[in-house]
């Protein structure tokens, strides 16, 4: 099981790695409603990543993807494919990067922030985590590799627990340093969004060239 948990754990630092969505609950807490959207928008975040974790690794385990050479090249088809989609995601996003002197340019809704309930908060988390493309490609491999490892019982499920506590620990940080320190964690907040904001573009590009590589190497290695 140690093994498998050192496997996921770049993909579940990858997850965790999303500018967006630390912004987003940065943002929150300086809402009116900081503590419950906040303590929602993190639920929602849990939530995506679970859900689709759980999903995939149903999925993985029927089709039997530890023991059988066909599911198994089938799974490292699957890696080659998302490895070339995280490539295509790098290419994008280096090419959306502000230019020198140029404002980054940010989602539409943030701007709305304010106005978020609770409902909203935990439903654009989840939506954030689990049906955005570079997570949703790391998450998917994640439970390819946990399907592959051939664990038993219980050991699976443990390894996805951990996968999804790290892939939330980005969003969890703000929401922890807000909640023990209060008002006195808002300049150690806006400096991190304030560094996010300007190299958001960047980092997704470097995370989705990085991740792509490790994709295709995992997949052509599979294949041949």
């Amino acid at each position: 099981m140690g093994g498998a948990i050192g496997d996921i754990l770049p993909l579940a630092i990858g997850v965790a790695i999303s500018p967006v969505p630390i912004i987003a609950v940065i943002l929150m807490l300086f809402s009116g409603k900081a503590r419950s959207n906040s303590l929602a928008f993190l639920f929602g975040w849990i939530l995506g990543i679970a859900a689709v974790g759980v999903i995939a690794l149903l999925l993985g385990n029927t089709a039997d993807i530890g023991t059988s050479s066909g599911p198994a090249r089938g799974a490292a088809a699957i890696r080659l494919a998302l490895g070339l989609l995280l490539l295509f995601g790098a290419f994008r996003q280096w090419r959306k990067r502000p230019g020198e002197g140029e404002e980054p340019q940010m989602p539409k809704w943030m701007a709305g922030i304010d106005a978020f309930n609770a409902v909203k908060s935990c439903g654009l988390a989840a939506l954030l985590s689990g049906v955005n493309p570079k997570n949703l490609a790391l998450v998917l491999a994640a439970a390819m590799t946990i399907s592959q490892a051939g664990l038993n019982g219980a050991q699976p499920w443990i390894v996805l627990l951990v996968f999804v506590v790290i892939a939330s620990l980005s969003v969890a940080i703000p929401v922890l340093t807000y909640v023990l320190a209060g008002e006195k964690a808002e300049s150690t907040l806006t400096s991190w969004k304030t560094w996010l904001t300007a190299n958001n573009a960047v980092v997704m590009a470097v995370l989705f060239l990085v991740f792509g590589f490790l994709l295709i190497g995992k997949g052509i290695g599979g294949l041949s």
